[in-house]
């Protein structure tokens, strides 16, 4: 199964999106884009839940 998540669904107005057969490997994906993109150095456990709930099954 392919996991998706389109950035701007989470941080409006960001076009980054990202593509994994592995939940896990793709929120390590974004959480290194928070970081380098949005300057979130550290992921909350209340961020890490609203990204994981736009993470969509393709």
């Amino acid at each position: 199964m392919t996991f998706r998540l389109a950035c701007g669904d989470v941080m409006p107005g960001c076009n980054a999106h990202f593509e994994s057969n592995d939940r896990d490997s793709l929120m390590q994906e974004v959480a290194a884009h928070a970081s380098v993109d949005h300057g979130l150095h550290t992921i909350d456990a209340a961020t890490a839940d609203t990204v994981a709930a736009h993470i969509r099954a393709a």
